[in-house]
């Protein structure tokens, strides 16, 4: 255990104080409900626009019961509105339909092809790589070790006879 001495006066008459470990710096300790303050303020955000448009929407519909003509006029606009979106998610599902025939026409005539010559490739590497397996490396190994015990045979031979 060690024992800090007590603070002396100095010339100066100011004390001077033990040092303080280092506290341990961390960021703002997280809130009991799980969200930074960054998402916080999103949460809060998002809730005051859903507030501000459900106001918004009970202040068109007000002004629309009070406005019959201006109200059959906007309707109008988003009806053509609407028949001119219709239209585009039409073409836009064409396009799509034909892209998805390319892609299936792709995968079955020129991938299929691909993946079966690459696939008899790895056969013929597998059956190459077990025949010079068998028939030149397993042979080269076992004269190695055979070389290797005559060659300690005759070592052991001339250390007797010295």
């Amino acid at each position: 255990m060690t024992t800090v001495a007590p603070p002396t006066a100095s010339p100066t008459g100011s004390e001077s104080q033990p040092e303080k470990a280092p506290t341990p710096t961390s960021s703002a300790p997280a809130p009991e409900s799980g969200l930074t303050p960054r998402q916080r303020l999103y949460v809060i955000g998002a809730i005051i626009g859903l507030i501000i448009v459900v106001i918004g929407i009970v202040a068109a519909v007000y002004w629309m019961s009070q406005n019959a003509a201006a109200t059959s006029v906007i309707r109008d606009i988003f009806i053509i509105f609407l028949a001119v979106e219709t239209l585009f998610i039409g073409l836009a599902l064409s396009v799509l339909m034909i892209q998805l025939a390319r892609l299936t026409n792709l995968l079955q005539h020129e991938i299929k092809p691909i993946l079966e010559s690459t696939n008899e490739t790895v056969n013929t590497v597998r059956g190459t790589a077990i025949f010079v397996s068998e028939n030149i490396v397993d042979p080269v190994v076992k004269l190695n070790g055979y070389v290797a015990a005559l060659t300690k045979f005759f070592d052991l031979i001339n250390l007797i006879k010295k």
